[in-house]
């Protein structure tokens, strides 16, 4: 009882890390069937799982789709200040609670920029399918406008290579990538247009167009698809634009010649796709025999992918290629934004695996062992109570079996 009472915080997260497990998510699912894929998973690299309590939470909020990520904000924000300002041992004095409160507030925003800038393990999509490839079907480089600046075509195969690509279109903003390289991964070439409040990917050694006869209304967008089979390359409409702008228009995609729609995009603007409006895509795309592709769009930002593609060249159109990916991802358009500073905590802990389950009972047993550790009167915190702890119960156990062995002489 009085563990609990002086460390409820810690105590109350062990047992949600355990009460996840009886609900668990499995590392990945099938986006058609909603089901674990039989022939692929992800391996977790050792320093991942070694530092989990870390690595989970900076996915956690790198797959937060745009709504989520504001509300989740707010609200943690917002505990986390109050918070600082009330906890105990903060200080009587107003200065002393006000800063409390101030690092509280940071807590949150500092984690988002970790998540987006914070080198560090990735897991690693494998696949027991050697006839298939691991391919991502859009991402950027520097070139766009909205790329990360210096990030390279070389940068990005590496980005890739780590998480279990074998290949990547490179689909810069109006800018047709023309110099393919083969090492870490085949990097192929492509390009995202813009046009009338719609991105089109398109896929293969494209021509420059002038995007003007395009850019008008829709009608002139989606002749776009005509011009790019005349260039012998494939068109995808990308999300989130043709759910937000085009909704109503999807069968004048597939009159128009669209070869493909993204289901899964892993930007946070286009993470919130619900379930329902998938459906409804994946029911449009296997009536005309459509591909349908998940996409990383990455822009240099962030160090984890949502979505895997495993592409069959033995197979055409919808059964050209299966999307696998994090349910933690396809969950945000399943939530009310609303709801996110509790939801994505919950989603998370029920996405690990027991590997990552034991870290952070590990963890939080360490800190709870370090916190537990009598302290003399001025000492300052730090680990070095710990390491002096424990000498002197290492110094008191020899001189108590010292005197042991005197006695039995």
């Amino acid at each position: 009882m009085n563990l609990l009472r002086r460390h409820p915080i810690a105590l109350a997260l062990v047992a949600l890390v355990l009460l996840s497990a009886f609900a668990p998510l499995p590392a990945l699912v099938d986006a058609v069937s909603g089901t674990p894929p039989p022939d692929a998973d992800l391996v977790r690299p050792a320093a991942y799982t070694l530092f989990a309590p870390l690595s989970d939470v900076l996915d956690a909020l790198t797959f937060l789709s745009l709504e989520r990520a504001r509300a989740f904000l707010i609200a943690w924000m917002g505990i986390l200040a109050v918070w600082g300002f009330a906890r105990p041992g903060g200080g009587s004095s107003l200065l002393r609670r006000l800063a409390g409160a101030a690092l509280g507030a940071l807590i949150v925003p500092l984690g988002g920029v970790a998540a987006v800038l914070l080198p560090r393990p990735v897991p690693r999509l494998v696949t027991a399918d050697s006839t298939v490839t691991v391919i991502d079907y859009h991402a950027h480089t520097a070139v766009s406008h909205d790329g990360r600046r210096g990030w390279s075509a070389d940068d990005l195969a590496a980005w890739h290579a780590a998480q279990g690509f074998e290949a990547s279109y490179v689909t810069d903003h109006n800018v047709v990538f023309t110099h393919p390289i083969d090492e870490p991964i085949r990097l192929l070439p492509g390009v995202e247009w813009s046009v009338y409040q719609q991105h089109v990917v398109a896929l293969g050694a494209v021509s420059p167009i002038d995007r003007a006869p395009y850019s008008g209304d829709t009608r002139g967008m989606l002749a776009l698809f005509g011009e790019l089979h005349r260039q012998g390359a494939i068109g995808l409409a990308s999300l989130p634009e043709y759910w937000r702008n085009h909704w109503g228009d999807l069968a004048a995609f597939v009159e128009a010649g669209v070869d493909g729609f993204e289901i899964v995009n892993c930007a946070p603007k286009a993470l919130g796709f619900p379930a329902p409006a998938r459906g409804r895509v994946l029911q449009l795309a296997a009536e005309h025999d459509l591909l349908v592709v998940g996409a990383s769009d990455n822009h240099g930002w962030g160090e984890v992918t949502c979505v895997w593609n495993l592409s069959s060249p033995s197979a055409h159109g919808f059964r050209a290629n299966r999307v696998v990916a994090r349910p933690i991802a396809l969950a945000q358009g399943d939530w009310e934004s609303w709801t996110a500073a509790y939801t994505q905590p919950w989603l998370m802990l029920q996405s690990l695996s027991w590997s990552e389950r034991s870290s952070w009972i590990t963890w939080i047993v360490v800190i709870l062992i370090y916190r537990s550790v009598p302290r003399r009167e001025g000492d300052a915190g730090g680990i070095g109570i710990l390491a002096r702890s424990l000498s002197l119960k290492i110094l008191k156990l020899g001189r108590d079996k010292t005197m042991t062995g005197k006695a039995g002489t």
